[in-house]
Formats: structure tokens, C-alpha cells, sequence
């Protein structure tokens, strides 16, 4: 437990970016998720809008420390090359 007053104001920093963060990851996994929907009805046109709307949201994760950035560029890879065999 923290005792003094500096550990205190850490722990509620802490807190607060982790609640910041955790939104943060949950918004991009909701992105991703309807990427992963529309690959799954097989629907060629919705999966590209919805990749199209998901990679920004992956690359503002990165810029805000969500994610690595190799893990954002690997997964718009891969969704973006599963998209395309769908034609």
C-alpha cells in the first residue's frame, strides 16, 4: 500500500491511465471485432469499410502506447490480407 504522499499521486495516475487505456482497448478491439464480423458473413465490401475504419483506430492505440506497433501493423496485415482472399 502506498504511504507516502508521492506513492499516493502515483497510484492515482496510475489508476486514471489504466481506466484511459483500458477504453482506449476495448474501442479498438470493438473496431477490430466488426472486421472479423464482416470477413465472417463473407461480405467483401462491409469488410473493407470496416477495415478501412479499424486501422486509424489501431494506429492511434500505437501513438497513445496501447499497443506496439509492430502488433497493430501484423494484425491490419493479416485482416487486410484475409479481406482481400474474399473476392
Amino acid at each position: 500500500m502506498a504511504n507516502s504522499p508521492q506513492a499516493k499521486k502515483r497510484a492515482r495516475q496510475n489508476e486514471a491511465r489504466f481506466q484511459v487505456n483500458k477504453a482506449r482497448r476495448s474501442r479498438i478491439r470493438t473496431f477490430l471485432r466488426r472486421v472479423e464480423e464482416a470477413i465472417a458473413s463473407g461480405d467483401k465490401e462491409a469488410a473493407t469499410a470496416a477495415l478501412r475504419a479499424a486501422q486509424p483506430e489501431l494506429m492511434r492505440g500505437v501513438t497513445k502506447g496501447v499497443f506496439h506497433k509492430n502488433t497493430a501493423s501484423r494484425k491490419v496485415s493479416r485482416l487486410a490480407s484475409r479481406v482481400k482472399a474474399l473476392g
